[in-house]
């Protein structure tokens, strides 16, 4: 049975427990667990001899307010999917414990993060990047595990991990998709039924041999609003409005 840690004290204490000698793997969520979130947690099941998966919604990542406000609250049914993944604990905490300073004090990256979805979203990856250091220092894994979906958060991550010496490794892990193609994320359980066929073609043109602009005409012709589609080396990253839900993806080209 997942054990759940409300408290930072209390899971020191069983972190305590664990010693040096068992490995401890990693996996951040914000919960609305799916099949992308799975596919980390049985990775980190099957390289490590314990798993904490962690289950908060971070405020000062979102700069819409109504997007944090809707965002899908599936407590337990997510806690029923960890028992049947055989994650060890669940870190489950309020953001009273988290934020003990009110978010006075932040982490910011200079370069990476003003680009692509940071150049869109005020305050976005200060907000993620200070969450993780905080958990990451809190856990105090062996290795974390997280999604290529958000490749550019991912960079970050890696980047902030190596420039501050922490201990932990950063893994990532290929976007899991649906059968049509489409990256799995929790905002996709907002999709009207119309939209998620819509949405379909999302993946479709960043994996086309057209150019980024020629991309971005066809995503607003059929009636995607643009955030922006842009080719870094050899990977294109999109973002775009779907209705009242937004959605990113990344593809190697």
């Amino acid at each position: 049975m997942t054990k759940v840690f409300n408290k930072i004290s209390d899971w020191q204490k069983e972190r305590e427990k664990i010693g040096t000698n068992k490995t401890l793997g990693f996996v951040p969520t914000m919960g609305a667990l799916h099949e992308g979130h799975f596919s980390l947690m049985e990775k980190s099941v099957k390289e490590n001899d314990f798993t904490i998966v962690s289950i908060y919604v971070n405020p000062t990542q979102f700069n819409n307010k109504e997007d944090y406000e809707n965002y899908p609250d599936t407590f337990e049914d997510d806690l029923g999917a960890l028992e049947k993944l055989n994650a060890d604990y669940c870190f489950f905490p309020s953001y009273e414990e988290m934020y003990r300073d009110n978010y006075k004090y932040k982490v910011s990256e200079s370069e990476l993060s003003n680009k692509l979805c940071g150049a869109h979203r005020t305050g976005h990856f200060d907000g993620v990047l200070t969450i993780v250091m905080k958990l990451l220092n809190i856990v105090n894994a062996d290795k974390a595990y997280f999604g290529e979906k958000d490749y550019q958060q991912y960079l970050l991550i890696k980047g902030m991990a190596e420039a501050f010496f922490m201990r932990t490794e950063i893994i990532p892990l290929p976007t899991i998709r649906s059968e049509e193609g489409l990256a799995l994320s929790s905002r996709n359980k907002r999709l009207t039924e119309d939209e998620l066929v819509k949405a379909l073609e999302f993946p479709k043109l960043l994996k086309s041999e057209l150019n980024d602009d020629q991309i971005k005409e066809e995503l607003s012709s059929k009636g995607f609003v643009v955030d922006y589609v842009e080719s870094i080396e050899n990977r294109r990253f999109g973002a775009v409005h779907l209705g009242k839900v937004r959605l990113i993806d990344n593809v190697k080209i």
